[in-house]
């Protein structure tokens, strides 16, 4: 099995997730196990309400340029695998709760996520 590539978003920036959910759907697609942590507002990325993530490009724009979208993305992650976390304390500050979190998408806290790293490395986007 090939290393696991763990990545957190740190901040409710649309770019940020945007560019995770690329390197996240590139290491899928080669068999890589991935796992997103999503803290503070970055939660937002694993709800519906991802629009509210800072500096928005719409999925009608990208589309139009032919760039994959944010939905397009997030899906094809987790039709491939990808475990997406949402940090408990960033849906407490976004004002969300577990259920605000899209299909595949799981409420956890740090702790979790540190121990399933190990001794991996963590992207921080």
């Amino acid at each position: 099995m090939s290393n696991p590539l763990f990545i957190s978003l740190a901040d409710d920036s649309w770019q940020r997730a945007h560019y995770a959910l690329i390197m996240a759907a590139s290491a899928l697609s080669l068999g890589r196990p991935v796992t997103l942590f999503a803290g503070g507002r970055s939660v937002l990325a694993f709800t519906h309400q991802w629009e509210n993530l800072t500096g928005v490009i719409s999925d009608t724009i990208l589309s139009e340029q032919k760039v994959a979208t944010f939905v397009e993305l997030r899906d094809a992650c987790l039709e491939l695998g990808g475990v997406f976390l949402a940090c408990e304390t960033g849906l407490a500050l976004a004002n969300l709760a577990p259920e605000d979190l899209i299909n595949g998408a799981e409420a956890a806290g740090m702790v979790r996520f540190l121990a399933e790293t190990g001794e991996n490395s963590i992207i921080v986007v």
